[in-house]
């Protein structure tokens, strides 16, 4: 495959030269990749089911879980703000797609579910969801994905030693 993508769309790798690092250009080239699927699920998801990408997150978070879920859980999964969980949940709640209640430990806390017209309205999206992705990724063959994955792993892991060394040298 060639080291530049085959698109006239400007993107976070356009400025990238040949004398640029492998690290920057591997950074460049996964938040190229992440914005590109990620424009193109929130553009199929209002065009088809008129709804957005953080709602349905939310559902998927609450269609996951068994039981209801608190919405600092939801928040910390989501990995956005009470804030924004609030208004979202807010409106879901207003449109019969999900339900609100007090916890039973604590009433300050409220716990979050997804109703039978939100459960049947999230599959629907979900069935699309998988097919877009999964179009979207067709190229690549089942050994390119598998690859693909561990070495992402690999990735994940390296950011997150590098990330708590951080957090030790900052503490010292």
């Amino acid at each position: 495959m060639a080291d530049s993508p085959n698109t006239d769309r400007p993107d976070y790798e356009s400025g990238v030269q040949g004398k640029d690092g492998m690290e920057l250009r591997v950074w460049l080239r996964l938040l190229t990749c992440t914005n590109l699927l990620d424009n193109e699920v929130r553009t199929r998801l209002k065009a088809t089911a008129d709804t957005t990408l953080p709602r349905f997150d939310i559902l998927a978070q609450l269609e996951r879980h068994d039981g209801p879920m608190s919405m600092g859980d939801l928040s910390r999964r989501l990995m956005v703000s009470n804030g924004n969980v609030t208004g979202l949940i807010d409106r879901l709640a207003r449109e019969g797609m999900v339900d609100r209640t007090p916890s039973p430990e604590d009433r300050r806390v409220q716990m979050v579910s997804l109703t039978a017209d939100g459960s049947k309205f999230f599959a629907k999206i979900a069935e699309d969801h998988r097919d877009w992705v999964g179009g979207m990724m067709a190229d690549l063959s089942a050994d390119e994905m598998k690859s693909l994955y561990d070495l992402l792993a690999r990735l994940k892991e390296s950011i997150l030693a590098a990330e708590q060394k951080n957090s030790l040298e900052a503490a010292e």
